[in-house]
Parts: structure tokens; sequence; C-alpha cells
């Protein structure tokens, strides 16, 4: 394990760029004292109490005043990283932040490394090693969604359900110790049924439930890519600019205006959505236009999710039977539109073609139905209905812990075969102890230097 180190580091923790304010971040033992050799209170005091704002300046080591501050001190153990911590809250030019910083570190202060505050948190105790990964999932939300999830994360949701997990095993492993001390005794101690059944409801279960929203929580940091395909002249560029509310791609009554794809973000229900408009798909010689049909192939096969729009209003043409076909193994959805200009027989006879398929009907210029394709996109995405979800714990485990979990899975099931088959106590010990191993290394117990680092060299400096 990483130990702590001794030494007092400082950061600006405001990111790059003018703003009202800017921080100064300082934390270690040396706090204090490089707060009393820079800053100057308004009135004078004899001792600066600890978590109380003071209005001062900061002078720089030949005298001259570099800002007007607000400055608290807060004394260890009540701080982010458990050490004496100081910040200096200045207007927020970085010219000003950077000579603050300069000031700072010229009194014998080391510059933070990226996220060394976080990891300073930990090592010390403060948080887990799933509420510091939180820390960096909130930072990087860019959806409603992604920021429940790091909240709720942060607030220990992870940990409790790892421990709860841990502590059945430690339950199992505190019997099977009993029997390794007295294997003499005429008690059975070990009963492979009992313990079977804890397994299945405290173990297997609870992991189970844990890996089947991986994918969701995935979905909700990272987002996903849905790509709206078609023949020309079908209203894609439309629906583009009705789910983006603004008009973002030309639409023209000219068939190839798209030669290109048009790539914007859009959060669906809070869920960071890539949405990309294509070329509509046809045989054409043009040679600009032929590279951008390319490359709309290229997207939809790297696609999560395919919106596939047909214009109902007119006959269904070969390349849309074409485009069908290139689209059956695809997650998709049927999107109808022109439903403003259709009849009802239009309608119904596009319907049976693509009968089995979901399907959406809308008219994208006018935003006829586009709430109701937005509840779609959702139920496609994450496999369940928003309302569905919500009942749901909103805790989801990231890529590193899904591989852990998926360790611990397996363990569960070579503990079960080892149960049956009634092996000496001490090996369903050993593989009791690699079960704890592998969820001690989500929160952090035994997670080893290099995966530390790893993890917190993804923050930003100042964090």
């Amino acid at each position: 394990m990483v130990r702590l180190k001794n030494d007092t580091i400082a950061a600006i923790a405001t990111a790059p760029g003018i703003g009202g304010i800017g921080i100064i971040r300082i934390s270690g033992s040396e706090s204090a004292a490089v707060l009393s050799q820079l800053f100057v209170p308004h009135r004078s005091h004899s001792t600066l109490q600890s978590h109380t704002l003071y209005y001062g300046t900061v002078t720089s080591r030949q005298g001259v005043v570099l800002d007007e501050v607000m400055a608290v001190f807060m004394r260890a153990p009540r701080t982010y990283t458990r050490e004496d911590v100081v910040e200096l809250h200045s207007h927020g030019s970085y010219f000003v932040l950077e000579s603050i910083l300069a000031e700072v570190l010229a009194a014998g202060v080391r510059p933070a490394e990226p996220g060394e505050f976080t990891k300073r948190a930990f090592l010390a105790g403060r948080i887990d090693l799933t509420r510091a990964e939180a820390v960096i999932d909130l930072l990087q939300a860019r959806t409603s969604g992604g920021t429940r999830l790091a909240v709720n994360q942060m607030q220990g949701r992870l940990f409790e359900q790892v421990s709860e997990i841990r502590n059945a095993l430690i339950e199992i492993l505190a019997v099977v110790e009993v029997a390794i001390d007295f294997p003499d005794d005429d008690v059975e101690i070990i009963e492979s049924g009992h313990f079977l059944e804890l397994l299945e409801h405290r173990v297997e279960t609870p992991l189970r439930h844990l890996l089947d929203r991986a994918d969701q929580g995935k979905m909700l940091r990272e987002g996903v890519r849905v790509v709206i395909a078609g023949r020309p002249n079908v209203g894609k560029s439309s629906l583009l600019n009705g789910l983006l509310h603004e008009e973002r791609a030309l639409v023209t009554e000219i068939p190839g205006t798209t030669r290109d794809t048009i790539e914007e973000l859009i959060s669906v229900k809070g869920i960071p959505v890539h949405l990309v408009d294509t070329a509509g798909i046809r045989s054409h010689d043009d040679v600009v236009e032929a590279m951008g049909i390319e490359r709309a192939r290229q997207k939809m096969a790297q696609a999560d999710l395919v919106l596939f729009v047909v214009d109902v209003s007119t006959a269904l043409s070969e390349q849309d039977h074409q485009l069908n076909q290139a689209l059956a193994d695809k997650k998709r959805i049927l999107v109808f539109n022109k439903l403003d200009i259709a009849t009802e027989d239009q309608v119904n006879r596009v319907g049976k073609v693509f009968a089995g398929d979901q399907q959406v009907q809308v008219a994208a210029k006018s935003g006829l139905g586009l709430n109701t394709l937005l509840d779609a996109i959702y139920q496609a995405i994450m496999g369940e209905t928003e309302d569905q979800v919500a009942e749901q714990p909103s805790c989801a485990p990231n890529q590193r812990h899904t591989a852990i979990l998926e360790k611990t899975l397996l363990c569960c099931h070579q503990l079960q075969e080892t149960l049956v088959s009634g092996v000496p106590a001490d090996l369903l010990a050993v593989d009791l102890q690699i079960a704890l191993d592998h969820l001690a290394d989500i929160v952090g117990l035994t997670t080893p230097d290099d995966v530390l680092d790893a993890l917190f060299s993804r923050f930003c400096i100042g964090k």
C-alpha cells in the first residue's frame, strides 16, 4: 500500500480561464506557516480560527500586493485530506492565481500531482477507493444521469453493497476456521447446505445484481452512439435538428445535401447520447457523396443504436429494402417520418412491411412524436423504462469493479463445488480468502500501488 507523504502540496483548484473567483489549495503540515508568510489580514488577529474566512491581501516576498483574497485555514482532521488545509480565494485571473501559487511554492511547498488531494484523502482513511473514483466520475459527468450515479457512489452506495457481500464471506470463513482449529470434534461444524444457501442469497445474487447494472453504468459514464440512417430525403437532418432543438443540419429538397457525418452530444433522460446524422444511402457517381455514404456505413456498423428513418408519405423504395437488410442485425428503432403529410393507409402499409420491429411515428419538422422517440431511445439503450430504472439501486460498477466482481463470482462457483465435494476445511478457507481479497481490491484495502497511481493520474491537478 502507498504510504501517506508528509510534505506539503499546493495547486490551483479551479479550472483554467477567466472567472470571478479562483482558489489555491494547500494541504500538509506546513499549510498554516505558509499562510502566515503570505497572507495579511485586513484586521489584525493573534490567531486565525479554523474553518473561518478572513479578508485580506496576499503579498509577494518583495512585499508587493498580488491580490485581495479571502483566506481560510482548516485544521486537521476536519478537512478533505485529513491534513491541515489552507485555501486562498482570489480573483479568477489565471495570471493572479499563477503568481500566488509561485509564492506558495517558493515558501517550500511542492506542486501537487494529479489527484493527489483525493489520493491523500483515501490514504488517510477518509474515503474508500470507490468514493475516490466517484469524485472523478462526478467531475467528468456530462448529464444528470452520470451525476446521480457519481453522487450515489460518493455517498458510499457501492461500498455498502460490497461490504455486505464481504461480511457474508467473513461469516462463512469464521466458521471454517473454527473447523480447522477443532478437526477432531464429533460435531459437524461446516453445514454445507446452510453455506450453499448463504452463498446463493448473500453473495452470488448481490454480485449478479451489480454485474447486471455494469452496462447501464458504462452508458451513464461514457454515453452511447446513436446513428440516424436512411435513404436521401427521408428527413434525417430534420430529425437531428428536432432532437437538438436547433438548426444544426441543412435541410433541402435536393437529395444528397448531407455529404458527411454531423455529430452532436445530447442528453436523453440523463444518458449522454452521441447523435450522428449521416449521408443518405443510395448509389451515386458523385465522388464526394460516395465518400459520405461510405462513412455513413462505417458509422452504422459502430453504432450502439440505429434510428432507421423511413418516409411513410411515399412508397418504400429498393434503397429502403436494401438498408433494412443491411441493418437486420443491428439494434434499431424504425422511425416513420413525415406523419403530418402521410395518409393512414400509407402508414399502415409501411408498418406491415416492418412488422416485429419497434416503430415510432414522428413528424420531425413539427416535432410531433419526438418525445415518444426519446422514450423509445432510452428504453432501447437501458433495456428498461425510466420508471423501472428509477426503482433500481442507482449505483453501478465501473470497468475495474466489473472485472473484480466477475473474478469474485467465479470464486463463488468454485466455493459451491468445493462445499459439495466435501474437501478439507483448510482448502475451503483458501478459496474464501481469495474471494475476500478480490472484494478488498474494490474498496482499496489491498489495491496494488500501480493501480492506485493509474487511477489517481486520471484526475485534474488541484483535486
